[in-house]
């Protein structure tokens, strides 16, 4: 009878979520959404009430160059647009060392910036440490998250938030950035974090093997309390977890969002409408991306390189993984393509 009370009082506990629509998004559409297309999509979230829409290039502030994709909008223009839009909902964004700059941050405070998350390769927190500090010297909410979290142990992991937090962190949490787990690694790795920490945990997820909905319960179940997930899965790769099937799967389950779900199937059918080509789909390339555990937004950059050297775009994928290729290294993927064009010509 006890062990029933404290697994519905555990089902009880309240659920973040927050939405990467339009920044993860913009992967897909190769950073190319308008002024119009952020406008609309962040008043329909907002009318949702989901609680924070993150937006900006995919790689996050200061990242729009020839190397990842320039935008078709500057940072400042993206931020100002879906600022004026946001009445319940935060204004998020994202920042990677390396792209970003202290004075990227300090821009997107002037912005409005509500909350801003910091990423690092799985095993580089301390590179977040003068972001973390800054934002928080500054007063504004920071997250840390590490990409390609895969690539190490669930303790080094929990290792790594716990060194965040020293740093300033308000939340910690992890990507899945290739779309490589499976249920139970997130529940290991999200176990391990949120005995490691006093703050919330985070989850994202890709869907590079269909997994994305079941890994972001999963991460829920073990002790995550933010879960990423974007509109009609709208994302790098294969897509992320999706927005609209998550939070009524999360509610079937007795977790508490608080958002409204008829608005946020609303938004679902615009960002369909408006802001895609297609929806994502689990195509081959993507199930090898997942397997082979290769940053999911590598997926345009190596369908061109591939085609341009009649390459299959599979066996760079393959190959990026067994060279554990991380974001940030897409100079890699042309040296893979032609090492694997020379094997094929000889």
């Amino acid at each position: 009878m006890n062990e029933g009370k404290q697994e519905s009082a555990a089902a009880a506990r309240p659920v973040t979520i927050y939405d990467p629509t339009l920044r993860d998004g913009h992967h897909a559409v190769r950073h190319q959404l308008n002024r119009d297309q952020l406008r609309r999509y962040a008043a329909a979230a907002d009318a949702a009430r989901i609680p924070v829409v993150e937006v900006g290039h995919g790689n996050g502030l200061g990242a729009s160059s020839l190397q990842v994709g320039r935008a078709a909008l500057t940072d400042d223009e993206m931020l100002s647009t879906v600022r004026e839009q946001l009445t319940h909902s935060k204004m998020g964004a994202f920042l990677l060392p390396g792209w970003g700059t202290i004075h990227d941050l300090k821009e997107a405070i002037n912005h409005g910036v509500d909350v801003v998350r910091v990423g690092a390769h799985c095993t580089e927190s301390d590179t977040m440490e003068r972001y973390l500090d800054f934002l928080r010297i500054s007063d504004i909410e920071a997250q840390g998250v590490l990409v390609m979290s895969h690539m190490t142990t669930p303790e080094r992991l929990a290792e790594e938030c716990r060194q965040m937090v020293g740093f300033g962190a308000s939340a910690v949490g992890i990507m899945d950035s290739a779309g490589h787990y499976l249920p139970e690694d997130v529940s290991e790795r999200i176990a391990a974090i949120a005995g490691a920490v006093d703050v919330p945990v985070i989850f994202h997820g890709h869907n590079n093997l269909g997994m994305s909905v079941a890994n972001s319960i999963a991460a829920v179940r073990a002790g995550a309390t933010i879960i990423d997930s974007c509109a009609r899965g709208f994302g790098a790769g294969a897509g992320n977890t999706q927005l609209e099937v998550l939070v009524p799967v999360l509610e079937r389950y007795g977790y508490s969002t608080d958002v409204d779900l008829y608005a946020l199937l609303d938004a679902a059918d615009l960002a369909e409408r408006e802001l895609m080509p297609k929806p994502p789909t689990i195509d081959s390339v993507s199930i090898v991306s997942g397997l082979a555990g290769v940053f999911s937004g590598f997926k345009a950059r190596v369908f061109d390189i591939a085609n341009e050297l009649q390459v299959d775009p599979r066996d760079i994928f393959f190959e990026l993984g067994r060279r554990q290729a991380v974001a940030g290294q897409e100079d890699l993927i042309i040296d893979v393509a032609l090492d694997l064009s020379k094997r094929t010509a000889s």
